[in-house]
């Protein structure tokens, strides 16, 4: 699933919520459990409502020229990708329970 288009939310709607169209040109309905800056870049940590496991997904966080936008984008360097989840781990430690 991380392989999605290009998503927004506006935010007058529940900002824990985001629906994204993945490459199959399907919306996914996504739960927004955490937002962090690494690297001076800011990331999203997604939990997909209709997956069956308790993967998340992390996109990069966009901004755009509305504010009440931003854009979401898959993550292809797996070092980065690696890097964000160790820190949000990190972050919401005692929020969630890790494996």
């Amino acid at each position: 699933m991380s392989e999605l288009n290009n998503g927004n939310i506006p935010e007058e709607e529940n900002e824990n919520y985001v629906t994204l169209v993945d490459e199959n040109g399907q919306d996914v309905s996504f739960e927004i459990i955490g937002t962090l800056e690494y690297k001076e870049r800011w990331f999203a940590v997604l939990l997909p409502f209709d997956e069956e496991d308790d993967g998340v997904v992390i996109l990069e966080m966009i901004p755009t020229d509305d504010p009440d936008y931003d854009e979401f984008v898959g993550i292809d360097d797996e070092v980065l990708l690696n890097e964000v989840y160790e820190e949000f781990k990190k972050n919401y430690d005692g929020e969630y329970e890790f494996e």
